[in-house]
């Protein structure tokens, strides 16, 4: 019920649309005369705009953009995002589209035509095309900066080329167009509407938005503002698709299998059939430290880490998140480090070139290796309240309000998951806590989309990614088992060298505007620096 929705609106609301805005000619508008007049049309047209404001499959895509992850296949579109080697010509994975922003436009120009609606009930609507609309802009402000500000449709593909406005007026925007609907929208609604814009998400955005421009008294307020949720009780079990809909989860990105569905494909080792186009990198499953708190470092240096055995006693959270070397997944033992195995580097295109691959979200495979990974219908998470907790962190950090309210909402996030509250001798000062809040971000949110974002943001995108790209050392999966039922292994052989990457910044900070885009609208130009 809850998402054959997404199905009717793909099927019949604006299907002649196309990604660029200039295509916005009212060839395929639907007309006020015979459309837009009962709570159907409503219902069906803001479908319409659900249905392309964001991808399941986009998001777990989105850290082979960042020193978390690797895409083996360059056609998918990450491969040079991840490399630096994009240009115009070949700008990779482009999120410059703007055909939900038209959808959204045109239904905030009809919706009041359909009076048979109560007006009350038509503000809501109107409110939720808003916040999708914001969505959008915080998408393209953040990969390209400048961008066209269009908040109504144009007549004429003549008229659509317009140049690019400031990113701080785009800023303004979706500010302005947040804090208005935040009270407007509904805290939750019935089962059967789950997923829809609510006034959390419409905070959790405007929060995630303060935060990556830096706004940090802003971003603090606003997330203190955000009630009403809490953590689910275990990490691992956040992402099992039955838990789907728990009180954590601000906003997702509804799936269904056979009409909307989910492809865990991409993310799957090559032995089950997957076809490991995004995979961890070793940098990734190192950020991972001891079940004790200590940095693997830290520990190597006291003999209690072994780089030839590396995942004993290792937080929680890298076992839930990471198939790695030993462990036991899908019912079989994942064996990728030994030369005669299906998911060893070169034994096939679709092994996992760094040894590992992504695990979070596919947990149901372990709970029946037979489940059809191709056709899923796991919720893709948007915003969950660990966010929420880890942003109160990062802002008080950040303006020095180094307080018991900072710790706790750390501790919160790093109890749940296994890990012991932070040191608060150890972590004192503002320096030692934004290195312990950067790590936590990265290891809590892995495969969730936010690290490229979190690495350009913090200035610190040039060290984290330029260089080799490694992935795990070979060896061979050992007959012993450790207390979790994982095989220990004998790590002994030299890494794998994926690649070597180049980010240069202010260059690589924002993507370049396709050269395809510039060809329908020459006021694009000048391209963004470097490109």
């Amino acid at each position: 019920m809850k998402k054959l929705i997404y199905f009717i609106g793909i099927v019949f609301i604006f299907t002649s649309c196309e990604d660029s805005f200039l295509d916005t000619a009212p060839n395929d508008a639907l007309s006020p005369s015979t459309f837009w007049k009962s709570k159907k049309d409503l219902d069906l047209a803001l479908t319409g705009c659900y249905s392309g404001f964001e991808s399941g499959n986009s998001i777990l895509y989105r850290d082979a953009g960042s020193d978390n992850a690797f895409n083996n296949f360059p056609w998918e579109g990450w491969t040079n995002i991840g490399n630096g080697k994009l240009s115009p010509a070949d700008p990779g994975a482009s999120y410059y589209n703007f055909a939900t922003i038209n959808r959204c436009n045109e239904f905030l120009e009809n919706a009041d035509n359909a009076v048979e609606v109560p007006e009350e009930d038509r503000i809501i609507y109107k409110a939720q095309a808003r916040f999708i609309r914001a969505y959008e802009y915080y998408v393209l402000t953040t990969n390209y900066g400048d961008v066209p500000l269009i908040t109504e449709n144009f007549a004429t593909p003549e008229e659509a080329k317009v140049p690019r406005n400031p990113q701080a007026e785009i800023r303004t925007f979706i500010e302005n167009e947040l804090t208005a609907v935040i009270d407007i929208l509904p805290e939750s609604y019935s089962g059967s509407e789950f997923g829809k814009a609510t006034k959390g998400a419409a905070q959790a955005l405007l929060m995630r938005n303060y935060l990556y421009f830096k706004d940090y008294e802003q971003a603090l307020t606003t997330a203190k503002s955000i009630t009403g949720y809490s953590l689910h009780p275990s990490f691992k079990g956040l992402f099992d698709p039955t838990n789907e809909q728990n009180n954590e989860i601000i906003l997702s990105v509804q799936h269904t299998p056979d009409i909307y569905a989910m492809s865990f494909t991409p993310f799957l080792p090559n032995s089950i059939g997957g076809w490991s186009s995004v995979v961890p990198t070793q940098s990734l499953v190192d950020a991972y430290g001891m079940v004790d708190g200590r940095t693997i470092q830290e520990a190597q240096s006291q003999g209690d880490y072994d780089p030839e055995n590396p995942f004993i006693n290792r937080d929680p959270r890298l076992r839930a998140t990471v198939v790695y070397p030993g462990q036991i997944f899908a019912g079989r033992v994942y064996r990728s480090i030994e030369e005669d195995d299906p998911d060893y580097y070169n034994t096939a295109d679709n092994a996992s070139k760094t040894g590992y691959n992504f695990k979070k979200y596919t947990t149901f495979i372990d709970i029946d290796p037979s489940a059809p990974f191709w056709n899923m219908g796991n919720d893709i998470f948007l915003f969950r309240y660990a966010e929420v907790l880890l942003t109160i962190a990062e802002a008080k950090i950040e303006l020095g309000q180094i307080d018991n309210e900072l710790y706790e909402a750390i501790d919160a996030v790093r109890l749940r998951a296994g890990m012991p509250a932070v040191d608060k001798q150890k972590y004192a000062d503002q320096e030692s806590l934004r290195k312990l809040i950067r790590n936590e971000r990265r290891v809590e949110f892995a495969m969730e989309g936010l690290r490229r974002d979190d690495i350009i943001r913090w200035d610190i995108a040039s060290e984290v990614m330029n260089g080799e790209l490694l992935g795990a050392k070979k060896g061979s999966v050992l007959e012993t088992t450790q207390p979790n039922g994982d095989y220990n292994v004998s790590m002994t052989l030299p890494q794998n060298l994926i690649e070597t990457r180049e980010f240069q910044a202010p260059k690589n900070n924002l993507l370049p505007i396709p050269q395809s885009a510039i060809d329908k609208n020459p006021k694009l130009t000048p391209n963004n620096t470097g490109y």
